[in-house]
């Protein structure tokens, strides 16, 4: 479980294929490696990871052909900075909301407008996700715990503060690239409910 609150923005240092069509992700992030244990899980652009391998300065992670899928991961390449946060532990502050790093689908940049130090975005998305979603509710986009402006079918809207801009890669999407987006978990399981009804 995670928050949604980026810890660092990180560099990819190198991309392996496997031979079952997923990848090995190298992630140099200096200060974590003497933090960091075997399996621990860490969401890399809201994706929820497992550590396999921990080297001098960087840590290993193996993504499967589903998750390469169903987020942009696959499109990562060295030199790449990734949002990486560690889950919650026991005691830890809730800054954001829950996210589970279980990426619900994949949208896309469509625009940005600047206003002063603050940035306006709108994002694609399918009805599957944006149908989950209402204004000042919470949307999980590149595991960014985000406060949604304005829900319209097929697009939604953010407002992003410099923080946010300086410190995430939201700073340096470009229109048209792929985002993962994971939905409030809490209007997931409504839904669910509403529809067993």
């Amino acid at each position: 479980m995670f928050t949604g609150l980026v810890e660092k923005l990180a560099l990819v240092r190198h991309v392996q294929p496997m031979a079952d069509a997923g990848i090995t992700l190298e992630i140099a992030e200096p200060s974590w490696v003497s933090e960091i244990q075997l399996g621990e899980s860490i969401a890399v652009n809201g994706a929820c990871l497992t550590v396999v391998e921990i080297l001098g300065n960087s840590f290993k992670f193996q993504v499967g052909p589903e998750t390469l899928i169903k987020t942009n991961l696959k499109n990562l390449k060295p030199n790449d900075r990734v949002n990486l946060e560690r889950s919650l532990r026991v005691g830890d502050r809730l800054g954001g909301h829950f996210v589970q790093g279980h990426v619900d689908c994949l949208g896309s940049v469509e625009s940005r407008t600047k206003e002063g130090e603050w940035e306006i975005l709108w994002f694609r998305a399918p009805r599957e996700i944006t149908r989950l979603m209402v204004p000042r509710g919470s949307i999980a986009v590149d595991g960014i715990s985000l406060t949604v402006v304005n829900v319209e079918p097929e697009r939604f809207q953010v407002m992003l503060i410099p923080h946010t801009l300086e410190h995430t890669t939201l700073g340096f999407r470009q229109i048209g690239d792929a985002i993962n987006l994971e939905a409030d978990m809490l209007a997931k399981h409504v839904q669910k409910l509403l529809e067993n009804r």
